[in-house]
């Protein structure tokens, strides 16, 4: 298990930088990349389980809406529930958005 997280980290760590713009990449050095790809991994561990939470509780309060309004819960769990779910470089960047609560047309 001690080796298992360092190696998560480093996978996670390599698909952040493998899925960066060309023209981004241009601009940057690798050590800003690789600064960015680390800042988006430890920013989705810390935001992941805080949206987890986030959308486990508005499942439960769609339950209880459930009883007076189905379509009503539906957009509680799907605004709970939506959005965005990682930390990007271009979050970091300032190129992208954190929508923590979803879409609730429907």
């Amino acid at each position: 298990m001690k080796t298992a997280i360092p190696l998560l980290l480093g996978v996670l760590l390599l698909g952040q930088l493998a899925v960066a713009p060309a023209d981004a990449a241009a601009n940057e050095n690798t050590s800003q990349q690789v600064a960015y790809g680390a800042g988006s991994v430890f920013g989705t561990l810390v935001y992941s389980p805080v949206k987890a939470s986030f959308c486990i509780l508005s499942g439960v309060a769609g339950a209880f809406t459930a009883i007076g309004s189905p379509s009503t819960a539906g957009k509680v769990v799907g605004a709970g529930c939506g959005g965005t779910w990682e930390i990007t470089p271009g979050v970091l960047k300032g190129r992208e958005q954190v929508k923590f609560v979803g879409e609730t047309t429907r």
